[in-house]
């Protein structure tokens, strides 16, 4: 397996944090579907997710399959894979 630097692991530490917060509003949302402010936070939350993982994808490529455009060649066989970490 390829050895990554520390930005590669601060990035991805980044993303799973934002995108635990949106799996909580989510949550939360579907038990308050009016709460304006949520909707907004939530909202702000998966455009922020979507930044942060078009930039990561740019430095380290894919992060999921069938999510994740890969530029050529190929860029699966890199290593390693968000999972590995």
């Amino acid at each position: 397996m390829k050895q990554v630097d520390e930005k590669y692991y601060e990035l991805l530490l980044e993303i799973q944090q934002v995108d635990f917060i949106i799996v909580e509003l989510n949550l939360y949302l579907d038990t308050h579907p009016n709460d304006q402010a949520a909707i907004a936070q939530y909202n702000d939350f998966v455009q922020r997710s979507m930044q942060m993982k078009k930039n990561f994808e740019a430095l380290y490529g894919p992060l999921t399959a069938g999510f994740s455009f890969s530029p050529t060649p190929w860029q699966w066989h890199r290593s390693p894979w968000p999972w590995q970490v």
